[in-house]
C-alpha cells in the first residue's frame, strides 16, 4: 500500500487525533505546497498545488489536531478533485 494511500485511507476516517503535520505531509504528498501568508497571514495557511488550486487552511494551536469539521471539508474537497 503506498503512503498517500495510506494517509487517505486515514484522513475518510475523520480521526478525532489527526495532526497538524500529518495534514501537512498528506498535501505535500499530492502535490501541494506551502505558501506563506502576509503580515496579517496569523495561523491561515495556503497550499497551493501545480494546477494553481489553493486549500487555505487554520493551523490548529495551542494542541495540533485538526479539527473534524476542517477534515470532512478536505474529504468533499479531495472528492470533488477526484483525489478520493
Amino acid at each position: 500500500m503506498s503512503k498517500t494511500k495510506t494517509h487517505l485511507d486515514r484522513l475518510i476516517l475523520i480521526p478525532t487525533d489527526y495532526r497538524w503535520d500529518e495534514m501537512v505531509g498528506l498535501l505535500k504528498l499530492l502535490g501541494y505546497e506551502s505558501k506563506a501568508g502576509g503580515k496579517t497571514g496569523g495561523s491561515r495557511r495556503k497550499f497551493i498545488n501545480a494546477d494553481g488550486h489553493i486549500i487555505s487552511l487554520h493551523e490548529p494551536h495551542p494542541n495540533k489536531i485538526v479539527k473534524c469539521y476542517v477534515l470532512r471539508q478536505i474529504v468533499i474537497t479531495f472528492k470533488e478533485r477526484g483525489i478520493l
